[in-house]
């Protein structure tokens, strides 16, 4: 990888042999192996056994897990906050491991999108919930830096599961949930 990284430099002009510059391609293929290091993760070396039996039958949340990740259509940094809320059934999952599985699929070159999906199909099978939504909210820089330069938007994406689907006051618990400040 650092000898693509070192041809990219080349190719917009620049001397790779100059101090800035010198040790720049190494620099640059270990972050990137960094943040694209969710393809190197198992959703079962993630959850590593962490489900734990409970006769709770209440919603779970765990708001503004931050996360970020790159844009498979720019490479470059989208990042945001990640709400995830579940209804048990049966069994919960330790409280870590929803924000490892948000930082297992950020990792990846992504859409956000797609993002929101993964997150939420994988909680809710991994937990057999009755129920999961997620809720993402996240800056693009590939919008903000290039294209149309929008410094304030805010890209908002939902996947709704189960219960959070069928049942509207479910589903508006979750959003005045999340929306509520401690």
């Amino acid at each position: 990888m650092k000898e693509h990284f070192k041809k990219l430099i080349e190719g917009i002009g620049e001397d790779v042999n100059r101090a800035g510059l010198k040790d720049t391609p190494e620099r640059a293929a270990s972050a990137f192996k960094f943040l694209t290091h969710g393809y190197e993760q198992s959703i079962e070396h993630i959850v590593n056994g962490a489900l734990f039996p409970s006769d709770n039958d209440e919603m779970i949340i765990v708001k503004d897990i931050e996360l970020y990740s790159l844009c498979e259509h720019h490479l470059l940094p989208f990042i945001g906050k990640c709400h995830v809320a579940y209804i048990p059934n049966g069994k919960i999952i330790g409280l870590s491991k929803i924000a490892r599985i948000v930082d297992m699929y950020a990792r990846r070159l992504q859409v956000q999108e797609k993002l929101t999906k993964e997150i939420a199909e994988t909680t809710f099978n991994i937990i057999g919930a009755l129920g999961v939504g997620v809720i993402i909210e996240a800056k693009h820089l590939c919008m903000m830096m290039r294209g149309v330069e929008k410094q304030n938007s805010i890209m908002t994406t939902s996947v709704m599961l189960g219960s959070f689907r069928k049942d509207r006051r479910t589903r508006a618990e979750f959003l005045s949930l999340v929306n509520k400040t401690i």
